[in-house]
């Protein structure tokens, strides 16, 4: 899985790319989107033949130099060169690592206690796949109105994000939430790529095309800043600063703080904890 993710990765890139968008003529209308492979070889310094054999999975041992060339190349931001360093270091990886299988998804006793104390600010634990794993009382009387623990969202955030239907009302930029679920989902595919959980997650949000577009693209964003708003239904339009922190290798603690400003109770923000 690493490797063609890595392939796949360089093949979505340079097909994003336009000629204009690193300094090249436009040129005639082209056969197929983006790049030509000789373009972005001759952008990063090396051959369209060793460019095609990394797209193609033939070779999976490219240099620093080479990567550092390439992500200048296809112009990535910092969030993208982090993961396609990432999907770099993978491509030798063995599956042998405990880490790699299924996770056991069992909150600690110590990381418990933080969700406990936190009350009455509403915090939770996200699992390796986005499925609430734990949360305070907090959490649930204030996500609870917005459907988040409806049976058919399975307890779990991507799905809601995606397949429930009050979402796209819920919030109000969806898009953001859109893409920062599917990034996280990406990063989890990455680091655990023998997990049958998260590859079945992954599995059921692609029969959506808004999450199928967008893994196929492999769009990127800095899942762990960014601002949510939302509408509830019983407090009004609340802004969501979100952060977020790994205190557990398959697990993520947030806290939620909402935007006084906006809501009647605290508003929202995400912090690792």
């Amino acid at each position: 899985m690493s490797r063609s993710e890595f392939a796949e990765f360089l093949i979505a890139r340079r097909a994003q790319l336009q000629p204009e968008d690193v300094g090249l003529p436009s040129g005639r209308r082209r056969r197929t989107p983006g790049l030509r492979r000789e373009e972005v070889a001759a952008l990063a310094g090396v051959s369209a033949d060793y460019l095609a054999r990394l797209e193609q999975g033939r070779d999976t041992n490219p240099s620093t130099a080479v990567l550092a060339a390439l992500a200048d190349a296809l112009r990535l931001n910092e969030v993208e060169k982090h993961h396609f360093g990432k999907l770099a270091l993978s491509l030798e990886q063995k599956t042998t690592c405990p880490a790699a299988g299924q996770a056991r998804e069992q909150v600690s006793d110590t990381i418990q206690a933080v969700i406990d104390a936190l009350q009455p600010t509403p915090a939770f634990v996200l699992g390796r796949w986005l499925n609430l794993l734990s949360w305070n009382p907090s959490f649930r009387d204030f996500t609870e109105p917005l459907g988040m623990f409806d049976t058919e969202a399975h307890n779990n955030f991507a799905i809601y994000v995606f397949d429930h239907p009050a979402a796209r009302k819920t919030f109000l930029n969806w898009t953001d939430v859109a893409d920062m679920a599917t990034s996280a989902l990406r990063a989890a595919a990455t680091r655990f790529p023998d997990d049958p959980s998260v590859a079945g997650t992954i599995e059921t949000l692609s029969r959506n095309p808004e999450f199928e577009r967008r893994w196929r693209e492999h769009r990127l964003t800095d899942f762990r800043s960014v601002v949510v708003r939302l509408q509830h239904p019983l407090r009004g339009e609340v802004e969501v600063e979100v952060e977020t922190l790994d205190p557990a290798a398959d697990q993520t603690v947030m806290i939620w703080l909402v935007d006084r400003r906006h809501a009647r109770t605290p508003g929202l923000r995400l912090v690792n904890e």
